[in-house]
């Protein structure tokens, strides 16, 4: 991976500047947009094309689309999806303006969090000396935590898709949580949405991916915290069954 990039340490320095100054001179071209997209795939997140912001619509032709700039622009995503580097430098040559989406329950899974909720558990967990790993922010006003995925079993009926395994019935069990397993997919930085959003890395992919289970109690007692402050908001309301 360290020879793919020039050194650990070069793309850990490349990354740094990103999240302290914002973007490096480069990275205003291709060029940093596409070393931040190998850098997330030599981290072992497969990925895939998706679709980018039309100034506050979608790129996509559906009218109404429901999640702009946020789904793949292909159905046949989960076989795409790929850490292969020639294959990603074409895509992000080809199609500047792509957003991209890594397929979780290969490799990683994703724990996606309120933005609050997200920023009180981090504090949490890096005070308690806890390794955390890749950490994305969305302007949206999520914070997805990169882990490990549980397994990939070799009969891969035994594996469940994301909406069974990870959504309870309603958000009561585990307030503001949502677990992206098999079947899912998140953004993955740098990503552009409507209105001049970004997802964006708070801590990048030089960072090694941790065991789920050792965020998830800090992650859901912020979860029930955020979820009390909000009044009760989410009480009793179904979970999407759809990102």
């Amino acid at each position: 991976m360290s020879a793919d990039f020039g050194g650990r340490s070069g793309l850990r320095d490349r990354l740094s500047q990103w999240l302290r100054g914002g973007r490096p001179k480069e990275a205003a071209g291709d060029g940093g947009r596409e070393d931040l997209l190998l850098a997330a795939a030599a981290a072992g997140l497969p990925l895939a094309p998706a679709a980018h912001p039309s100034g506050y619509r979608c790129s996509c032709d559906r009218v109404g689309c429901p999640t702009p700039a946020r789904h793949p622009v292909s159905f046949a995503w989960q076989t795409q999806s790929t850490t292969d580097r020639a294959q990603i430098e074409r895509w992000a040559r080809h199609q500047p303006q792509a957003n991209f989406v890594t397929a979780t329950g290969m490799v990683h899974d994703v724990l996606d969090v309120p933005l609050t909720a997200g920023h009180e558990a981090l504090d949490r967990l890096l005070e308690a000396g806890v390794e955390v790993g890749p950490v994305a922010g969305s302007d949206d006003d999520r914070m997805l935590f990169f882990t490990l995925t549980r397994g990939t079993p070799a009969d891969e009926d035994e594996w469940w898709p994301c909406e069974l395994d990870c959504h309870p019935e309603t958000m009561d069990e585990h307030p503001g949580l949502r677990w992206h397993c098999r079947g899912s997919y998140v953004l993955v930085p740098p990503a552009r949405l409507p209105g001049e959003q970004t997802v964006h890395w708070l801590r990048g992919p030089e960072h090694p991916l941790p065991d789920p289970l050792t965020l998830l109690e800090t992650l859901t007692d912020a979860c029930a915290r955020h979820a009390g402050a909000d009044g009760g908001a989410h009480a009793g309301t179904a979970w999407p069954l759809r990102h």
